[in-house]
């Protein structure tokens, strides 16, 4: 494969697949801040997703390239392998930043270290599956490593799982960070009413927002969710988002709980909602308890990888519990159900924390920060011609 001949402000090719929740989210907004600084940005994606829809929209600032290619690996890979060969032969990018579990696979797979290549696991492919499979994705893991020149994590809890996998490499720790002019407080009953049915419009309501799939473990919420109407009667549960899952957990559920399918925005629900709920089985660090913590709402999340990272020191003990545990999740829904005074309490709290640890700003930041180590520092504008050479030589393997 050619190397990319330098350009006098960075070209980045992002490499996602998925296309739909947080890591689409992720990699949307920070193509956009990046091109408004001055990058060459382009994103190889599938075409149909959030992602895709979130590019055509960002006015121009960001190159969408097709690449077709399915969410998990499968007889198609050496298929969509090739496909990502040519577009990075058409992109010539100076640095490569691939985003979760197949992503990584593929970009590796093509680059093997050519071209400097940023991988952001957005949690760890073998979590999310089990025996020989757990096995085999540690070990191409482990093996694939050489082939970043840096791995981001978005928690210090993910690089530690990675770390205790074996998976050895140079490391550097982006939280996550969202919209906090897009997630911000307003008006609950304001938002109901656009929202819900006229007998939910007062009803105590917990929101849970995520794809409706094993990982975000909203079967264990539906298992909970009998022993939290016993204890705050007239409770309402929203599920917004679609997924595998879909089908089995519409069955599962009573007539208490509305599912409202996939929105384009969530930010209403949140501000919708007494309680945002994520009974994760795993993360990196979730993005739904940080948009709705912006919104000012109270979380219970369960103990997973970012989730103690991504709260307040002081709302820890009102908004963690145990993963796989419905009796647990059922008893802090309801105590916060039951308790407005302390919901208050801790959607300001958590609304400060957003603003000053998880501004989507802060994390675009120090991804910079990751480029200008592995690149150089590389003029931003073409009249600074005086630069050019130093940065072809930085970026020269």
């Amino acid at each position: 494969m050619p190397l990319p001949s330098a350009p006098l402000s960075p070209r980045v090719l992002h490499i996602s697949q998925p296309v739909d929740g947080g890591v689409a989210q992720v990699v949307a907004e920070l193509a956009r801040a990046q091109a408004a600084a001055g990058l060459d940005v382009h994103v190889a994606c599938p075409d149909e997703g959030l992602l895709p829809r979130a590019l055509r929209g960002a006015g121009g600032g960001v190159h969408h390239h097709s690449w077709p290619a399915s969410r998990s690996p499968g007889t198609g890979l050496r298929a969509e392998a090739r496909a990502l060969g040519r577009v990075i032969d058409a992109v010539r990018p100076t640095l490569v930043h691939a985003h979760s579990a197949k992503a990584g696979l593929a970009a590796r797979l093509v680059l093997r270290g050519r071209v400097p290549t940023v991988f952001q696991p957005h949690a760890w492919s073998f979590e999310a599956v089990g025996g020989a499979t757990a096995l085999l994705a540690r070990r191409w893991e482990r093996h694939a490593a050489r082939w970043a020149a840096r791995i981001v994590c978005v928690s210090e809890a993910e690089r530690d799982t990675g770390r205790r996998a074996g998976v050895e490499g140079t490391f550097t720790v982006v939280p996550n960070g969202v919209d906090v002019d897009r997630f911000r407080p307003g008006a609950p009953h304001e938002a109901r009413e656009r929202l819900l049915p006229a007998p939910f419009v007062r009803a105590p309501l917990v929101v849970c927002v995520g794809r409706l799939c094993r990982q975000k473990g909203q079967d264990v919420l539906l298992r909970a969710w009998p022993s939290v109407t016993e204890r705050v009667p007239g409770a309402r549960l929203v599920l917004v988002g679609d997924g595998p899952d879909a089908t089995r957990l519409r069955a599962a559920a009573d007539p208490s709980v509305v599912f409202a399918g996939a929105a384009p925005d969530a930010a209403d629900w949140y501000r919708a909602a007494d309680v945002v709920v994520l009974p994760s089985r795993w993360e990196g660090m979730a993005l739904a308890p940080l948009e709705a913590m912006a919104c000012a709402r109270p979380v219970v999340v369960t103990d997973v990888d970012g989730a103690r990272e991504s709260l307040p020191g002081d709302g820890r003990a009102h908004a963690l519990v145990p993963p796989e545990d419905p009796a647990a999740l059922a008893r802090a829904l309801a105590a916060l159900l039951r308790d407005q005074a302390l919901r208050d309490a801790l959607g300001r709290r958590g609304r400060r924390h957003v603003l000053d640890h998880h501004d989507a700003r802060h994390a675009a930041a120090a991804i910079g920060v990751v480029y200008r180590e592995l690149l150089g520092a590389a003029p931003t504008n073409a009249a600074n011609a005086a630069k050019a050479a130093e940065y072809r030589e930085c970026t020269t393997p």
